[in-house]
């Protein structure tokens, strides 16, 4: 039970702290479970999900490739929607996640396939 209240704590706190800086970006959400990574791109201020990028959709399913492959690859697909769309300039949300192994890797191929933050 504690441990669950610590990571929820550490979410909202890091949010708040990334929200009170970024009021003009998107943000970029990224949630992992044991297995799978998925990411999005959010406007807070329609509160609406604008890209996303999943490893349980079907072309990327299908492939068998590590856990860290499939965060580069779900990365360099989100910067290329995004792209498509014409965003360019957003803020990275860990969320309850250090930001180490798959979300460490998974901003940096974002940040190298275009996206600045």
């Amino acid at each position: 039970m504690k441990k669950i209240n610590t990571k929820i704590k550490r979410k909202l706190r890091n949010r708040k702290k990334l929200k009170d800086v970024n009021f003009n970006r998107y943000r970029v959400s990224v949630a992992k479970s044991l297995n799978n990574l998925s990411a999005q791109i959010i406007d807070d201020k329609q509160k609406k999900t604008l890209v996303s990028a999943s490893s349980i959709e079907k072309d990327i399913k299908s492939k068998k490739i590590k856990k860290m492959d499939k965060s580069s690859l779900i990365g360099e697909i989100l910067a290329k929607r995004a792209k498509e769309k014409n965003i360019s300039e957003v803020y990275f949300d860990r969320g309850e996640y250090k930001y180490h192994g798959r979300v460490k890797l998974f901003a940096e191929t974002l940040r190298k396939n275009g996206l600045k933050f």
